[in-house]
């Protein structure tokens, strides 16, 4: 199923919309592979603990662990799935910020969610997220969080996660030494978690560029991954893993782009066709492979072509066309 891309909707519409997709989204019989749940997660996913007070506690505060998901809500049809695979949680919209949130926070529900990352681990600094994150789960777990000793604990692991600590009442907090990570290597890569990492933080970029050219102008295609520079190991193994790509750095992220066009159309368009992309990025890559294409067959040398190509850039990426969802085009 295509979900339309919502813009300001009323509660009413959005109401029905969400009826209408989750209903479609249970006739499904599509389940994705772990591994790309994995890669969507190292992108987008987020392993949070709330410490806050609560009088009638017997420690006097409390702790609740959660994993989410925050995507803009063209992708609400890829949360359902991604909550469909863990069988857990729930999707809730945000309709005035135009956003969707996949949220696990029971003690049960996580306890499936950590499962599944033993098992598919993530690749990405973000383990040591995980790593931290399974400790509080595990003190909850011995109800030692009910006494302030325990609090103490999850206080100091919390410290060195993701986000700042949140109190300032607790005494002598100590962020704990960050987790050792294993150093990650081409035999950890695996294609359906490369197309969940891409699905998350992919870009397939079009570009009409002047040149030298008899046109006066030229087509440029690139494939780009982008992370902070504390995974600039990473970007290198999957560099290596495609065997194409160059790295680019920055005083905050490195990047891996493939722009060489044969590149594109012998290992980049091969590797997504086979291991499926997922959400709006679908679209994004449909449109790119129809450039590659084009410009395999030379059409960017003549007006046309370039033409054409322009065309099909101008409708990618952040300039789709967006499609109002009114009362009169949802019926559910």
């Amino acid at each position: 199923m295509e979900l339309p891309f919502i813009v300001t909707p009323t509660l009413v519409t959005w109401k029905k919309f969400l009826y209408k997709a989750t209903n479609t989204m249970k006739s499904l019989n599509r389940i994705l592979n772990p591994h790309f749940v994995t890669g969507f997660s190292d992108a987008e996913a987020n392993f949070f603990v709330r410490v806050s007070k609560k009088e009638s506690s017997l420690a006097g505060w409390t702790v609740e662990p959660v994993f989410s998901m925050r995507l803009h809500y063209k992708d609400l049809n890829l949360l359902y799935l991604i909550q469909r695979f863990f069988g857990v949680g729930k999707v809730y919209p945000h309709v005035e910020i135009e956003e969707a949130t996949f949220r696990v926070g029971s003690i049960k529900e996580l306890d499936l969610i950590i499962k599944h990352f033993d098992m598919y681990p993530l690749l990405t600094k973000k383990s040591s997220d995980f790593i931290l994150f399974k400790e509080v789960f595990e003190i909850i777990k011995l109800k030692e969080h009910l006494n302030i000793e325990g609090i103490l604990k999850i206080a100091n692991l919390k410290a060195s996660m993701n986000t700042k600590l949140e109190v300032n009442d607790l005494p002598n907090i100590v962020p704990v030494p960050l987790p050792s990570l294993p150093l990650i290597t081409i035999r950890d890569i695996n294609p359906y978690w490369l197309a969940g990492f891409t699905s998350g933080d992919g870009c397939f970029s079009v570009n009409v560029i002047k040149s030298k050219a008899k046109l006066g102008e030229t087509s440029w295609i690139r494939y780009i991954l982008t992370q902070h520079n504390r995974d600039e190991n990473l970007m290198s193994v999957i560099a290596a893993y495609l065997g194409c790509g160059k790295i680019n750095k920055d005083h905050k992220a490195t990047s891996l782009v493939v722009q060489r066009l044969s590149d594109i159309i012998k290992t980049i368009i091969p590797l997504f066709d086979k291991h499926q992309l997922e959400g709006v990025k679908v679209k994004d890559y449909a449109d790119f492979k129809k450039v590659a294409h084009l410009m395999d067959e030379k059409a960017h040398l003549t007006k046309e072509g370039l033409d054409e190509i322009r065309k099909i850039k101008n409708g990618m990426n952040k300039k789709r066309k967006m499609i109002k969802v009114t009362d009169e085009n949802i019926n559910p």
